[in-house]
């Protein structure tokens, strides 16, 4: 029986342990903190439970546009906060039971690389002791990136994991950084009162995401009342008082803008500075550990997953990335494939994509055909009060095979596993026209859109 070791139980970790299980391996996990990793404790579900609460906060004032009178809706931070934790508490235990039930080993502690053959483990008592596995997966997660701003150490300076468990609701709220991260957070405290100002150094914010959905969302944030400065370098911050001071510099000009609270939402970097990684063989980048497509090590004994490669760190990324390890590390064949990899952001309107964008395709647009549908014009949008989006869908003029889905609406992150599912399959636009899709729901809209590759779209003209 072939011995399995993991470093870190996050949702890559775990879910390469439980696969391993399943194809017959002996499976030792190791975890120093909490189950579940950044994304069940600091990071997916935290941060979307607050965000459905925000949500439903929002929707309760807007209640009297559709006939509810919901006097002096307002909320309870702290039982806001302990909804949040309840829910991470929950599923960090199910993940427990998960790995209990498939027969793995679990030791609360930490692993460093003594070689590429063996690992010193540390225990939480301080018990240590040496596993010889067969083979190992490293799945050490990440941690927030800090920039080299002077001031950026005050206590008043917080990061990703410090903005979901902040004691009160901020007056006011300045993020540095427009991506996923900064975005998410910006909607939160802004529905929950927060004045919230986005410092971003791109031109636009989420400069991943398709340009013109982003240009969109960035309008919608605005007429919420987030203020959001692109092409704006952060020079230092300041801070006394409770009130801090972030000094900018924005089209050649310096100024300064004040918050109760600083959140540092650059991103994230690759955790590898426990693993003991110069005592091995294995090689890095400035970003992460470096892998093949199934996911292995140049050392043969050893895979590593998720957002200790400093590439693309999405939870279901991790997840997916763990099945494919665990299956090439027993023995079998399997290819981890970036391209039905969707991106999410859980704003109000939600912003999901995957595939190609139409910044991808700039110069080639002769080959291709984009069909746009607006959900002013889809009905469960209007019922839902939502409609301030779109749906927006690239193919190929040759094939007219799917290479790109863009949603901005309600329900998005939904909404796009069809578009993930439609790349998978190489699917055409015609087959997706040809699909039922059931009426009245948001997702009819990608039909319509598929429908606008063609200029034939029925509900709009």
């Amino acid at each position: 029986m072939t011995h399995l070791a993991i470093i870190g139980g996050g949702p890559g970790g775990y879910v390469a342990a439980i696969r391993a299980a399943q194809l017959g391996a002996q499976v030792t996990l190791i975890e120093k903190d909490k189950l579940g990793g950044t994304c069940l404790n600091v990071g997916c579900i935290p941060t979307k439970a607050l965000l459905h609460s925000a949500e439903v906060l929002t929707e309760a004032k807007n209640s009297a546009q559709i006939g509810l009178i919901i006097p002096e809706a307002g909320f309870d931070w702290t039982k806001i906060q302990k909804h949040k934790e309840q829910i991470s508490t929950k599923l960090s235990g199910g993940v427990k039971g998960l790995l209990k039930a498939n027969g793995v080993k679990l030791i609360t502690g930490n692993a460093q690389f003594l070689n590429d053959d063996v690992l010193l483990v540390t225990e939480a008592s301080g018990k240590t002791d040496e596993l010889r596995p067969d083979k190992i997966i490293i799945a050490s997660g990440s941690i927030p990136a800090l920039p080299p701003i002077p001031g950026i150490n005050h206590p008043d300076c917080i990061d990703s994991t410090g903005a979901l468990s902040l004691a009160q609701v901020p007056e006011s709220l300045v993020i540095i950084g427009g991506g996923v991260i900064g975005v998410e957070m910006a909607s939160v405290y802004n529905q929950f009162g927060s004045k919230v100002t986005i410092v971003e150094m791109q031109p636009g914010i989420l400069p991943l995401m398709d340009g013109e959905l982003g240009e969109m969302l960035r309008k919608k944030l605005m007429r919420d009342g987030i203020e959001i400065l692109t092409g704006a370098q952060v020079l230092s911050i300041d801070g006394n008082d409770n009130q801090m001071t972030v000094n900018i510099n924005k089209d050649g000009n310096n100024s300064a803008i004040s918050g109760q609270k600083v959140l540092v939402a650059i991103g994230r970097k690759a955790e590898l500075s426990t693993l003991g990684l110069d005592n091995t063989t294995i090689k890095t980048d400035k970003k992460g550990i470096l892998v093949n497509p199934k996911m292995q090590t140049n050392a043969p004994n050893i895979y590593a997953i998720g957002d200790c490669l400093g590439k693309t760190m999405l939870a279901h990324v991790a997840s997916q990335q763990g099945e494919v390890a665990a299956e090439n590390a027993l023995g079998h064949e399997a290819i981890y494939d970036e391209k039905t990899n969707p991106s999410c952001v859980y704003t109000n309107p939600e912003f999901a994509s995957v595939g190609l964008t139409q910044e991808d395709i700039r110069g080639r647009e002769k080959d291709y055909s984009i069909g746009r549908f607006p959900l002013a014009a889809n009905g469960k949008s209007l019922i839902m009060g939502s409609t301030e989006g779109m749906i927006k869908i690239i193919s190929d003029k040759k094939y007219k095979e799917v290479v790109g889905v863009h949603i901005l609406g309600p329900r998005a992150t939904d909404l796009i596993v069809e578009g993930a599912l439609a790349l998978r399959l190489e699917s055409t636009v015609e087959e997706i026209i040809s699909t039922i899709h059931a009426h009245p729901t948001v997702g009819e809209a990608i039909k319509e859109a598929a429908l606008a590759t063609e200029n034939r779209a029925i509900h709009w003209k």
